[in-house]
């Protein structure tokens, strides 16, 4: 069988294939049991070590109030920058060259600053020119560190998103008699949703995993902080770093897949907003439209 992308495996290839993933399995096995191996050496796999994550203090104390402080960050920074990004992606593809060509660099500029930079700028500049409390600081620094860089990704996603439709679709509402400003508002930006949203939820992921740099340097109380925090009283040094990792993926893996049911109910809405209709309806339309039409006929003639 052979498809528009790519060609059929053949028999050979089938087995090659096969190989190949027995192999990685393998592999994969080994360095599972490797990596058991050492942490059993090292004593890492002892129970005192683990025992605090089966009781409620390691996580009322410090695993859930820093989760709480990694959502809380995320969600700002989110909210903040997906309307930002989307402003600045469509200012960027503006007729007038005085809005295109600030908002090109404004976009091109925060874009090629590391985060990490943007937060310490931001800490500096809330500490030095603001009143803002020096415990609200490292929130407000880690949110616009984080806005500032993802919505200049952002907004090349929404432009890209755009320019990847068909010019038909523009041209059809031009001969409409659209502006442009209807065009993208109600044609163009809901096909484009679709087309951004693996995009998108991508950088999404990326603002819930950099929160993480503000707890490292500049001691905002997320949940790598709260980490170093237990694993001072605790000593549990790497079974701490496995149940934070743990708790990122879980995170990260919940907000993939509510992306990924988002972009396929987006496609199924699409997909259905015309009637189907069956065999015996067609049929039913066929001999009205032909019962009709003699009926025309005759009346003509008479």
């Amino acid at each position: 069988m052979t498809s528009v992308l790519y060609d059929a495996p053949g028999p050979k290839a089938k087995r090659r294939n096969l190989i190949f993933t027995v192999v990685f399995i393998v592999l994969l096995a080994l360095l599972a049991w490797w990596v058991w191996q050492v942490l059993d050496e090292k004593g890492q796999l002892e129970w005192a070590l683990w025992k605090p994550f089966t009781e409620g203090e390691a996580w009322t104390t410090y695993l859930l109030p820093g989760l709480g402080s990694t959502l809380k960050a995320a969600a700002l920074a989110m909210v903040i920058a997906l309307p930002l990004g989307a402003i600045f992606g469509i200012a960027r593809m503006s007729d007038h060259r005085w809005v295109r060509v600030p908002a090109g660099a404004v976009v091109e500029f925060f874009r090629a600053i590391p985060v990490l930079l943007l937060m310490l700028f931001a800490n500096e500049f809330y500490a030095r020119s603001t009143d803002v409390s020096s415990d609200d600081r490292p929130l407000y620094a880690v949110v616009t560190g984080l806005v500032l860089y993802n919505a200049s990704v952002l907004a090349e996603v929404v432009r890209a998103g755009i320019l990847a439709l068909p010019k038909g679709q523009t041209e059809a509402a031009q001969a409409i008699g659209l502006r442009k400003s209807q065009t993208m508002r109600t044609i163009l930006l809901p096909q484009a949703v679709t087309v951004m949203l693996p995009a998108i939820v991508s950088q999404l992921v990326v603002i819930v995993k950099d929160t993480a740099l503000g707890g490292v340097l500049l001691n905002f109380s997320e949940l790598v902080s709260a980490r170093g925090t237990l694993a001072a009283n605790y000593a549990n040094v790497i079974p701490s770093f496995i149940v934070v990792a743990i708790l990122f993926i879980v995170l990260n893996f919940a907000l993939t897949s509510f992306a990924a049911w988002l972009e396929a109910r987006l496609r199924r809405s699409k997909k259905s907003t015309g009637t189907v209709l069956g065999a015996e309806q067609v049929e039913e339309l066929n001999a009205g439209e032909v019962g009709g039409a003699s009926r025309v006929d005759t009346g003509g003639t008479t």
